[in-house]
């Protein structure tokens, strides 16, 4: 039995995106920049990419620009913000970031900015009114989340950016786990910088975009030959930009028929937990989700052991976020929404994906009671 249900960490590639990228990777090899034949074909991939991905979002494709993932992304928005006016020392950010937005927020902190970090409800939300509170004439960026990684619980994108544009602030959205998940549209939405990871939404590892809006400062993170217009040099992962242009516009085709199949699945997961299962906690319950996410912790259990029982029996499912993932603390987001500690420790985050089917949903709860007695029991596993 073979059954992933940690989507939020990395999804697995669409045959029709490695079937996009196969050309790239045999014929059309060439180097976009080149003036030759080859060029112009790897060129002309780069370019229809960049089309798709615009589609998805509904911006103007001048205004994306090809990263190699959504770290990336996220420090050339701050970067460039902060580049723009170094006068102003002052950023917001929430306590629930990604570490690709706390650690370059952490960097800036120790070169003289202070930092911001806005605090969440006990279920994941964030206070609006606090958020324009904290805004000072002094702010240079609100760095902000779309959805959380690890509970999904998804933020009113359109209302933050309303209260940036009022307060004249730049306002920069880490929507990695939003893509392809949510209907976004950029010609509408007010948000300078917008950030986007191929892996999210079966496309390859390795490569994402940053939206600029038109009015939106940018500030190259690295010099060179001048690929994307000077904003970011190296020569580009073509096969990788291919994938997620293709990747894109897969998700664009599937987004509302994805938000009513999978939100079913994790729905039957959540209820027969609380069927079967006592002292289990739903964390962000009470916001809006992501239609793929299930955050749940047990009392009295262990993550690690039931993620490593689990395992064994070919089921993938995480704590947090991937990149903490051989990381024993808690979660800065649990601790950060104040999760009683006897649950703390007994976290399981399932993470859904439009490839997820109810036959694997019902492999995977019919062996979850028994394993979460076995955890509480202390058995070895």
């Amino acid at each position: 039995m073979k059954i992933y249900f940690d989507n939020n960490a990395t999804t697995p590639v669409d045959q029709a995106v490695k079937v996009a990228m196969l050309p790239y990777l045999e014929d059309r090899f060439g180097n976009p920049s080149s003036g030759h034949r080859f060029g112009e074909a790897a060129r002309n991939g780069v370019e229809a990419a960049r089309e798709q991905v615009a589609g998805l979002l509904h911006c103007h494709p001048k205004r994306l620009i090809f990263t190699s993932g959504g770290s990336e992304s996220n420090n050339l928005a701050i970067y460039s913000a902060v580049s723009a006016y170094p006068d102003k020392k002052h950023i917001i950010a929430s306590q629930v970031e990604h570490a690709s937005v706390l650690l370059p927020l952490q960097y800036l902190a120790n070169k003289g900015y202070e930092i911001e970090l806005l605090p969440v409800s006990r279920h994941g939300g964030l206070d609006l009114d606090v958020l324009a509170a904290a805004i000072r004439p002094d702010t240079v960026l609100v760095s902000l989340m779309g959805a959380n990684n690890e509970t999904g619980v998804v933020w009113p994108v359109e209302a933050i950016g309303g209260i940036c544009k009022e307060k004249r602030v730049l306002f920069h959205c880490d929507a990695v786990q939003l893509i392809g998940k949510m209907v976004l549209d950029l010609s509408d939405l007010p948000v300078d910088y917008l950030s986007v990871a191929g892996h999210k939404l079966h496309g390859p590892k390795g490569v994402g975009a940053l939206y600029g809006k038109r009015t939106a400062p940018i500030t190259p993170l690295i010099l060179g030959a001048g690929q994307e217009n000077g904003l970011r040099a190296g020569t580009e992962n073509v096969q990788g930009i291919v994938g997620l242009g293709k990747a894109c516009e897969l998700a664009g085709q599937a987004v509302v028929e994805y938000g009513q199949k999978i939100s079913q699945l994790r729905d039957h997961i959540e209820r027969t937990i609380y069927d079967t299962i006592q002292d289990a906690m739903i964390n962000g319950q009470d916001q809006a989700r992501l239609a793929n996410t299930l955050n749940i912790s047990f009392r009295n259990c262990s993550s690690a052991a039931m993620i490593q029982e689990l395992d064994e029996k070919g089921i993938a499912v995480s704590a947090h976020s991937a990149c903490q993932s051989g990381d024993l603390d808690p979660s800065h987001v649990l601790l950060a929404m104040k999760i009683p500690e006897e649950y703390l420790h007994g976290t399981l985050r399932i993470s859904l994906s439009r490839m997820s089917t109810m036959d694997e949903v019902e492999s995977f709860i019919s062996i979850l009671p028994k394993l979460v007695k076995k955890s509480r029991l202390g058995l070895a596993v």
